[in-house]
């Protein structure tokens, strides 16, 4: 007897023979148990999945002795008919060579005629969507409604081809992809059975390369038997079929998660000298990361994953090193390569430049990082350093496209408050005292006495006394936010009534309210208020007038910059109040640059200042950027 290859020695003969495929197996075997056989059915999927393989075994089920029956005796000559090819009532043709209208007219004929010994005429058309649309509308009327003792079964690797009339007549089941673990068991058993030793590494590389065919693995085992003998490994595998080893992917995706580019590179010449399929390289280095982003985002769910223990491990070291978003940005870019592989003149180049720009990918910062640095710098220059350029970095923020009124002196506290000084003094009308309240630093208060409460205003009747209150909250939100730190001083309290706590803003300083009122703040709000003993309080922001005792006397119309005759006498100037002449001659500010003026006053900023500035030079080197333009 002639050699038989694997892929039709081992043929399922039963449903429970096919691998992968219950969901069509169960409905064919209900269908026969209760009777409910339908005219026509339809098996679409990938090749080598199991379509006419199936429709065999439902026409032995249908025609065996005694039969329809799900369970049919192994040695039934009908059914050894069908196996062999040889039944006058099982007619199997090729769609692509019968595709005619003559062949459909007399398939038509000869549906008229009874079966010879069997209970139905079983027609099993392979590869039916290449019949010509004449052909298909010529067996519409018999398909529709088709003698008793006939039976349709078609078969097709691409469904959508077939005219929407054909398929509204039939029962259509899709064939799925059989998965890698299946594949292997499968491929065990035969490799037991033929006396062949394989290791598991060889028998995973086999269905990798099968990509879900169990045909086409059953035709990749029976090629490797002929090539290595009773001893397979997963070498031979690779070899064989161009394929690139777990190992070697592996190391691929270590080098671009590191950023080691010379080392991806020089991995990839070498795949590439030993004649590695790129293409598939390709293709398995995306797999890799699709699995890890799944490991990572499912927390190391295996169910959702097709691996190996080995390959599992893997992924459970590399899962620490990387988060789900770099991950994306990796696959965003291989996807993309992928899909211009086929038309690439040189897909050597075309895959060196996505690896490239896959570990940029990698090591590029989202915008949310980029804004909360952002925030990190700005808090830590908020009070000390860098007056002038305030207004030119202020662009750089957590909602840029957002206008804010005017940047603070450089003096300005970072969590004390006017409240602190008396009413009668912030009211004054004299410039020079009228700023002693923006004397204090990021420091401790230099403050030499305490600041009186202010007295209580004639609209100030609360359930809680707010403006003493509201020392103690700015101070706690304050150290847990930078960024409201520096919005704070232009708020003042309106009311905390019926636990809502009503934060106001002046006119002058309404265009903060898009930048603080968000829930995120209101949840600050919140937790700082409960641990101050305010449980279950509320925060809302709102535009309203300040009162004199809180308004800011910060940058008015006309400060007094020119050489004015107390300037030259030795007075203090804007930012230093008489109480802390001393204190400020002991701490000298860090820079000799001039305060902001007012927005009607705004003096030219000196570029050379303005680039060799602390908080600018940190901001450029963090985030590797260069100055474009510079605005006040």
């Amino acid at each position: 007897m002639s050699y038989q290859v694997i892929a039709r020695k081992y043929r399922p003969q039963r449903f429970v023979d096919v691998v992968g495929q219950e969901h069509v197996t169960r409905t064919l075997g209900n269908a026969i148990t209760q009777n409910r056989i339908a005219h026509a059915y339809l098996f679409s999927g990938p090749r080598g999945t199991g379509k006419t393989t199936i429709a065999r075994i439902f026409a032995k089920c249908l025609n065996c002795t005694e039969g329809p029956k799900v369970e049919f005796a192994e040695d039934d000559p009908r059914c050894a008919e069908i196996v062999e090819g040889r039944s006058l009532d099982v007619y199997e043709i090729d769609g692509a060579s019968n595709n005619g209208v003559d062949q459909v007219r007399e398939l038509r004929e000869t549906c008229q005629y009874a079966p010879a010994n069997a209970p139905f005429k079983i027609y099993i058309i392979d590869e039916v969507h290449m019949l010509s649309t004449a052909a298909f509308n010529a067996l519409l009327k018999t398909l529709e409604e088709p003698p008793a003792h006939v039976k349709f079964m078609f078969a097709t690797t691409d469904p959508e081809k077939v005219l929407p009339t054909i398929l509204s007549r039939c029962q259509r089941f899709d064939l799925r992809r059989i998965p890698a673990g299946l594949i292997v068991d499968h491929l065990a058993m035969i490799a037991k059975q033929e006396g062949v030793s394989i290791d598991d590494a060889a028998l995973y590389a086999i269905a990798r390369g099968a990509d879900g065919g169990m045909r086409d693995a059953e035709s990749t085992l029976d090629q490797l038997i002929s090539f290595c003998g009773n001893e397979i490994q997963e070498s031979d595998v690779l070899s064989v079929f161009g394929l690139t080893a777990r190992g070697q992917i592996v190391d691929m995706a270590t080098a671009v998660l590191g950023g080691d580019v010379a080392g991806a590179l020089a991995l990839l010449d070498e795949l590439a000298r030993n004649g590695k399929d790129l293409s598939r390289l390709l293709s398995d280095l995306l797999a890799h990361f699709r699995n890890l982003l799944v490991y990572t985002v499912s927390r190391g769910d295996l169910r959702l994953l097709e691996v190996s223990e080995a390959e599992a491990e893997v992924l459970k070291e590399q899962a620490g090193s990387v988060a789900p978003d770099a991950l994306t940005r990796v696959m965003e870019v291989l996807s993309d390569s992928e899909g211009r592989f086929r038309d690439a003149t040189s897909k050597k180049i075309l895959l060196e430049v996505a690896l490239m720009k896959a570990i940029q990918a990698r090591q590029a910062m989202s915008i949310d990082t980029v804004l909360q640095q952002l925030q990190g710098l700005r808090g830590q220059g908020g009070g000390g350093s860098a007056p002038t350029n305030a207004g030119g970095f202020s662009a750089m923020r957590e909602n840029a496209g957002t206008a804010r009124p005017e940047p603070k002196p450089a003096g300005q506290p970072s969590a004390a408050l006017p409240p602190e000084e008396p009413p009668a003094q912030a009211a004054s009308p004299s410039r020079a005292p009228a700023a002693a309240p923006l004397a204090p630093t990021p420091t401790p208060r230099p403050v030499p006495k305490p600041a009186p409460a202010p007295p209580a205003a004639s609209g100030s009747a609360t359930e809680v006394d707010v403006e003493a209150l509201w020392p103690k909250i700015v101070e706690a939100v304050g150290r847990a936010s930078p960024f409201l730190r520096t919005y704070l001083p232009e708020a003042h309290p309106v009311s905390f009534a019926k636990g809502v706590l009503t934060i106001g803003f002046d006119p002058e300083f309404a265009g903060h309210l898009a930048l603080v009122g968000n829930p995120r703040n209101q949840t600050l709000f919140q937790t700082k208020l409960k641990e101050l003993g305010h449980h279950d309080a509320q925060v809302k922001f709102v535009e309203a007038e300040a009162p004199e005792r809180w308004r800011r006397p910060a940058p008015e119309p006309e400060p007094s910059f020119e050489d004015s005759a107390p300037a030259a006498s030795g007075e203090p100037t804007v930012s230093e109040p008489p109480a802390t002449k001393e204190a400020a001659a002991v701490s000298p500010p860090p820079e000799p640059s001039p305060e902001p003026m007012s927005p009607d006053q705004v003096a030219p900023l000196d570029m050379n200042e303005f680039k060799n500035d602390p908080l600018i030079k940190k901001a450029l080197e963090t985030f590797r950027g260069q100055i474009i333009d510079v605005r006040s």
